[in-house]
Parts: C-alpha cells; structure tokens; sequence
C-alpha cells in the first residue's frame, strides 16, 4: 500500500521510530521538537514503532500511545528489510527464510499488543523494503503492508529546506514517510516551515481514520 484509496484531500503523515542502543543504530533518540510541531497544528500521524526503540524509550512510547492525535503500527522486531531470501537494502541484510519473515512481524506486534491492548493493523519494515512472498505473509498474519511515495526527509538525511521542498510534492491520497528517531536532524526544522502550506491544501489522517486492516 502506497496511497490511500480516497478522492478527498487528505495526505497520511507517517514517521518511522528506528534504532536502539546497539552498535551500528542509526538514531534511537526522540524527535520532542518534531512532536510538538505536529501537535501545535493538530496534525494526525501514525508512528511505525521499532521494538528495540520501544524498549529504550519507554516514556516516550507511552506518550505517544497515550495520544489521541496519533497512531502506533508496527515497524518490526529487528528493523530487518523483508524478505525470504536474505536480500538487503540500503546495506542492512534482510530476513532470510519465511520464519525469519514472521518473527519480524510476530515479535513486535506482540509486544506492542501488550502495551496498546490491541494488535497493530499496519505494517512498515526496516528500509520499508518487502518481496512479494513477505508481503503475502504479512497480510495473512493481519497486518497490511504499508510504503509510501512522498520520502519527507531521506532517512533524516535531509536539510530543512529539502523536507520543505518533499512535502510541498504530496498530493491528495499520498503517504508521506519521515523519522522521529534522530532529533539532532532536521526533520523538526523541515516540518515548521513546511507543514503549514501542506495544511493549507490537504488534511492529515491516521492510517486507520482512513483505510481498512488487512
């Protein structure tokens, strides 16, 4: 799923929360910054939750779960690319056989359910890289996979002006994929000056205000 199924202005701000405290994490920070930028405008969100950066960042979890503006979907176990057959991308190896696939979903779903009291409907793995084989898995196991088209910040890689730039690219339907996990870049920054235009053309939506779960 790359767009949501509608003709109505609404765009679905969507941020990854990726990392933890091991070697070789890319981030496992909390964007407060970002947050209260999306929150000043009331704007909804979903957070694909990473387990390991769930476990580092307990409050903050929280925080989010507890927000009624904002919705939790699940980003997997280990932050792996999906696949049966060990494929990579961006360098970070994949899962390797169809019970490496499940525990990636399985993990972090029940871990999640624990918390929210509810599995998670929506699904993005680490890279948001899937094979056809995964995907199919996924969608069996009740969670519905979910890409994107507009890349607001290129893994935090952006500058403010860049995001600015992205964001003024989405149209209605689009589902726009950012982080929350790096607050040192600048994705907050990208956001305060770029949101506002965005709110002037289309409406933010959680991914379950809008699309039906696998």
């Amino acid at each position: 799923m790359r767009r949501l199924d509608s003709g109505r202005d609404v765009v679905a701000l969507t941020f990854d929360l990726c990392g933890g405290p091991y070697p070789g994490s890319a981030g496992n920070g909390v964007d407060a910054d970002l947050l209260r930028v999306l929150r000043r405008h009331q704007a909804r969100a979903t957070f694909f939750v990473n387990e390991r950066w769930a476990r580092a960042n307990p409050r903050a979890f929280e925080d989010l779960a507890e927000d009624p503006l904002f919705e939790i979907a699940n980003h997997g176990t280990r932050h792996l690319p999906l696949s049966v057959t060990g494929r990579s991308a961006y360098g970070e190896p994949g899962t390797r056989n169809p019970g490496e696939v499940y525990d990636e979903i399985a993990g972090n779903s029940a871990y999640l359910a624990a918390r929210l009291g509810r599995r998670p409907a929506w699904f993005r793995g680490g890279t948001a890289f899937y094979d056809e084989v995964a995907v199919a898995i996924c969608e069996e196991m009740g969670e519905r996979v979910i890409g994107f088209v507009v890349n607001g910040d290129a893994g935090t890689t952006f500058s403010a002006g860049q995001i600015v730039a992205q964001l003024a690219t989405a149209r209605a339907g689009d589902i726009v994929i950012s982080h929350a996990n790096r607050p040192e870049h600048a994705t907050a920054e990208g956001y305060a000056a770029g949101l506002p235009a965005l709110l002037a053309r289309l409406r933010p939506v959680t991914l379950s205000g809008h699309l039906r779960p696998a």
